[in-house]
């Protein structure tokens, strides 16, 4: 259910309030879904002619952690408020010592290493509303959607901010950082980044036929890539806070360029070829 007063969004944007707070006109909406309340209220606001809905990823006053974010929720209160394309910014760690504080990374892969994390909205189980969904299977090859990630390598270049155009995001379960260890070995593996949040945003996206786009935000170097203390909190917070305006400008600017709805034609919006999900998408 949607007490939304009639607002809807096209665009979503997971993220802190930071992205949003300083929009002249914002609607603030409550959205229930059959998998509960999602992270936050849904925001509605216009950018470069476009209604976008930005969502807290951890809440409003960043009270989640990444485990406990209720992901499935907030994949699905998007799409009931008409949006189908996601971009999803969020702070990684560098895996590699090119890869420091400041650099813009647009991946093309995702490695989950996720431990307890509801990621499919298709499990055969009976939701809170009755519906039962099917067991459905979804192609996950290239788990971002190619235009989006084109729009925003091409649009963070024509700022200035040169993005590294490609890369594999893995993402941990947190919230702790990485062991030595276990950086040395993402490392090894020739990962580019780390995270905490990036699945299962994308597969869920992916399971809604939603445009799923990453920008990643490189705040530190990982445990394993250069001696001294490792990550710290205060550390990944101070430099996300310097980039912020650039980040939100360079989103903000990707909105923009985005196609409208109808003119998609990616693989996204294809990724349940006419199968039987036994749910109501709308």
């Amino acid at each position: 259910m949607v007490h939304s007063g009639g607002h809807q969004a096209d665009i979503g944007v997971i993220g802190g309030s930071g992205l949003y707070s300083f929009l002249d006109d914002v609607t603030e909406i409550t959205v229930e879904t059959p998998y509960g309340p999602p992270s936050d209220s849904l925001f509605i606001g216009e950018v470069a002619g476009r209604r976008v809905a930005f969502l807290p990823r951890h809440g409003r006053k960043h009270h989640l952690p990444p485990h406990r974010i209720n992901y499935r929720a907030n994949l699905w209160a998007l799409r009931s408020v008409g949006v189908r394309q996601v971009l999803g910014p969020c702070a990684v760690g560098g895996l590699r010592p090119e890869y420091g504080p400041g650099t813009l990374l647009i991946p093309d892969q995702i490695v989950d290493r996720t431990k307890a994390r509801e990621q499919t909205y298709y499990d055969g189980e009976a939701r809170a509303d009755g519906q039962v969904p099917n067991v459905v299977h979804v192609a996950f090859a290239d788990p971002y959607c190619s235009v989006g990630r084109r729009v925003a390598v091409e649009t963070a270049r024509a700022s200035g901010w040169e993005p590294v155009d490609h890369g594999t995001l893995v993402v941990i379960e947190g919230p702790r950082f990485s062991t030595r260890a276990e950086s040395r070995w993402h490392e090894a593996q020739g990962w580019s980044v780390v995270g905490m949040t990036g699945h299962p945003e994308a597969v869920l996206a992916r399971e809604l036929e939603l445009c799923y786009t990453s920008l990643t935000l490189v705040t530190d170097l990982d445990a394993g890539v250069v001696a001294g203390e490792g990550v710290s909190h205060e550390e990944v917070l101070t430099v996300f806070a310097a980039n912020v305006d650039r980040l939100r400008t360079v989103l903000f600017d990707v909105v923009g360029r985005l196609p409208e709805t109808d003119e998609r034609d990616c693989l996204c919006t294809r990724a349940l070829g006419g199968l039987d999900t036994g749910l109501d998408l709308g």
